[in-house]
Order: C-alpha cells, then sequence, then structure tokens
C-alpha cells in the first residue's frame, strides 16, 4: 500500500508542475499589424539625392499642371494615399511622359505600392532621359541599389552603388 501512496503522490506533483509551468510561461505577443519596416526604401532614396552636392545640379522647367499634379501628389504621398499619389502622377507622366523627375517620383510610390519591377524599370528610364549627374541620378541609382539588395542580388546592388558613385562631379577648388 506504501507504494501506491508513493505513486499517487508523484503522480499528484507531477501534475501541479506542469499546470504551475503552463501559468509560469506568458502567451506569446500578438502580431502587430502597425509593425514599422525594418528599412524604408524610400526614404533612403530621398536621403542619397538630398546628400548629393555635385556641382552641376539640371533643374529644368516645368509645366505649371504637371507642378500642380506633383505637388498633389506629394501630399496624397505625405497622407500614406500612395495609390492616389500613383494616380496624379501617372496623369502629369500623360502630360509629360519624358519627366526624369515625375518619371523618378513615380518609381518612388511604385515602391510604396509594392510594385519592385515597375520602380525599377521607372528609376532606369529615369536615369536615361535625365542629366546623369547631381540629386537626381542620386535617386536613381539608390532606387536601383535598394531594389537590387530587396530582391537579394549583391552583385547588382555593388553595381548600382558604382553607378552612383558617378552621379557627383566634384568643384574646382577655389582659393
Amino acid at each position: 500500500m506504501s507504494y501506491l501512496v508513493k505513486a499517487a503522490r508523484r503522480g499528484a506533483l507531477l501534475v501541479a508542475v506542469t499546470l504551475f509551468a503552463g501559468c509560469a510561461t506568458p502567451p506569446p505577443p500578438a502580431p502587430s499589424r502597425a509593425a514599422a519596416p525594418a528599412h524604408d526604401m524610400v526614404a533612403a532614396i530621398r536621403a542619397a539625392g538630398d546628400r548629393e552636392s555635385s556641382v552641376i545640379a539640371v533643374n529644368p522647367l516645368g509645366d505649371p499642371g504637371v507642378t500642380g499634379l506633383q505637388d498633389a501628389a506629394r501630399a496624397d504621398a505625405n497622407a500614406g494615399r500612395y495609390a492616389d499619389a500613383g494616380a496624379k502622377l501617372d496623369q502629369a507622366l500623360k502630360l509629360s511622359p519624358d519627366s526624369p523627375a515625375l518619371l523618378q517620383d513615380r518609381a518612388e510610390i511604385a515602391i510604396r505600392l509594392g510594385d519592385f519591377g515597375g520602380a525599377e524599370k521607372l528609376a532606369h528610364r529615369s536615369w536615361s532621359l535625365g542629366p546623369k549627374l547631381g540629386p537626381l541620378c542620386a535617386r536613381n541609382w539608390q532606387t536601383i541599389v535598394e531594389l537590387r539588395l530587396h530582391a537579394g542580388d549583391e552583385a547588382g546592388a555593388a553595381t548600382a552603388r558604382k553607378w552612383l558613385a558617378q552621379c557627383h562631379k566634384a568643384g574646382v577648388p577655389r582659393y
């Protein structure tokens, strides 16, 4: 009988330990739907343009209608309405289809909308039509760097970084 009592005690002890162990472990956290992305590609692209301080910067005069659509698209993008911003930029591109600045802006919105292939094509087209120097050039190539990294293509990103470096034209030292 003493064997049965010992076995019952061990069983009760095992059940108690199991129950307490289950209570001591906190439940896993619920996944956050509003989690911020680990890396903001568009912010990195715009920062590359802001950092570029070439001696040459080409800023062509813009059509007021196109500029108005661009400003409205920027406001939509700042408010997180990326589809609306894309629609406004598409409308502006109908008026000025070969505008490198519009193409680059549209590429950045395409990234926000998850259209990475389209964004890369737009950035390449912007560069091919653009000045190939200065802030716009830097944004074009940083776009390609970001998209190649996103695709896991380190070699492509390294090549794009070399092109990015060529966007800078140093000034003549003046004493």
